[in-house]
C-alpha cells in the first residue's frame, strides 16, 4: 500500500476528527461564530509566518531538484500573493487593524506547531518536510472539498474566501505532488526512516487538530504576566 494510504487508514479516526471538526462544519453552515474566526485568522497570520519559513527551506533542500524547487516556489509565490491578499482582505472585513494583526501573540498551539515545523525544517531531509506539507495542505484540501461538494454557502464572504483558496482548483494540484513524493520516499526508506515518516504525519495532524481546538475554544496562555 502507497504509504499516503497507509498513513491515512492508520490514523483515519484523527483525521476526519481534523477535517470534520465544529470549526469547519459552523464555517461552512455560516453559523460559525464570528469571533472565533477572528480568532482563528490572527493565530493563521502568525502561523504561516513559519510556514513562509518552513516553504523557503524546503526550496532550498529541494536542490539539485529543480523541478521541485519549482513547484514549491510556485506554491510559496501563490501564499505570498493571493493568500496574503485574502489576509488582509479578511482583516478588513473582520474589524482587525492591522495594529493589531501584526501585533497577535502565538497561543501556545500556534508556537509549538510553528517550533516544530521550523525544527523539522531545519535538522530534517526533504523527505521528512514533504511528509509535514502532506498533512497541512492535504488536510485543508480535505475539509474544503468536503465543503464544496456538500454545496456550502456561509453567507459570508470571509468564510466563502477560506474556503475557495484550499478548494482543489487552488491546492488540488500540488497536494497530488505531495502525495506522489510522499509515496515515492516510503518505497524507498528503510524501516527507521519509514518511522519517522509516521511520526512527523501524526504529530502535524495532532497540531492540526489541537489548533482548531484552541482557536474555537478561545484557549490562550494562563500566566500572570
Amino acid at each position: 500500500m502507497p504509504l499516503a494510504d497507509e498513513l491515512r487508514t492508520r490514523y483515519h479516526d484523527q483525521w476526519e476528527a481534523m477535517v470534520t471538526h465544529p470549526f469547519v462544519l459552523e464555517m461552512g453552515d455560516g453559523s460559525l461564530d464570528i469571533a472565533r474566526f477572528r480568532n482563528y485568522f490572527r493565530q493563521d497570520y502568525v502561523f504561516c509566518k513559519d510556514l513562509v519559513k518552513l516553504t523557503s527551506i524546503a526550496i532550498a533542500k529541494a536542490a539539485p531538484d529543480y523541478e521541485a524547487g519549482k513547484i514549491l516556489n510556485g506554491f510559496l509565490s501563490n501564499f505570498l500573493s493571493a493568500e496574503n491578499d485574502l489576509f488582509l482582505n479578511g482583516f478588513h472585513d473582520l474589524g482587525v487593524t492591522a495594529e493589531q494583526y501584526l501585533e497577535t501573540e502565538a497561543n501556545p498551539v500556534t508556537q509549538g506547531f510553528g517550533d516544530f515545523m521550523v525544527r523539522t525544517a531545519l535538522e530534517g531531509d526533504f523527505d521528512d518536510l514533504i511528509a509535514l506539507f502532506y498533512v497541512t495542505e492535504g488536510t485543508y484540501l480535505d475539509w474544503a472539498e468536503r465543503l464544496i461538494n456538500s454545496g456550502a454557502q456561509p453567507n459570508n464572504a470571509v468564510y466563502q474566501g477560506w474556503i475557495d483558496i484550499h478548494s482543489p482548483d487552488v491546492l488540488g494540484d500540488v497536494v497530488a505532488w505531495f502525495t506522489e513524493r510522499l509515496n515515492d520516499a516510503g518505497q524507498r526508506a528503510s524501516d527507521t526512516k519509514a518511522a519517522n515518516l509516521e511520526r512527523i504525519f501524526r504529530t502535524t495532524l495532532r497540531y492540526e487538530y489541537q489548533f482548531w481546538e484552541a482557536c474555537y475554544h478561545g484557549r490562550d496562555w494562563h500566566d500572570r504576566n
